[in-house]
């Protein structure tokens, strides 16, 4: 299970560092707009969103998605507010457990998905607020996508 310890430790790691001093309804709008530049570059067919309080404050479906990725946006989301870490990161705790998340958690994989992609906004003093997450990708990618995304967000504001 050591695969699972480094990675562990490095989604760890990203959370602690990728911390808001504050986050508005116009903060959402700048990273939401962030993210969807990204995935541009990349070309890369997602869904984006972010919550805050359970009100969505962005959303942009970029050519190439579906409703399915709508669908599992919204059930990796309810992982990050029930866990208050990013769903990658709960994923792979499970996994590196010898276990899945479907198996495990007793909650229905109707309504949460722990597979990579939506990552927690952590306003510092005052914890998990919301989330920003994508779906089209593979799920590292997914991950990626939205923490590359966060640094720059932070390096600019």
């Amino acid at each position: 299970m050591s695969e699972y310890a480094e990675l562990i430790s490095r989604l760890e790691e990203q959370e602690r560092r990728l911390r808001l001093p504050r986050f508005d309804n116009d903060d959402a709008w700048r990273l939401g707009c962030l993210v969807a530049e990204r995935a541009q570059l990349r070309g890369a067919a997602v869904t984006i969103g972010i919550h805050r309080a359970g009100q969505r404050l962005f959303h942009r479906a970029l050519p190439g998605t579906s409703p399915d990725n709508d669908a599992w946006l919204e059930r990796k989301f309810r992982v990050v507010e029930r866990y208050g870490a990013s769903s990658y990161l709960v994923g792979t705790r499970f996994r590196a457990k010898g276990t899945s998340f479907e198996e495990s958690s007793r909650l229905d994989p109707d309504r949460y998905a722990a597979h990579g992609g939506a990552f927690p906004l952590h306003v510092t003093g005052t914890g998990v607020i919301g989330a920003v997450g994508v779906s089209g990708l593979p799920q590292a990618d997914d991950h990626a996508l939205v923490v590359e995304a966060l640094e720059r967000y932070l390096a600019t504001n």
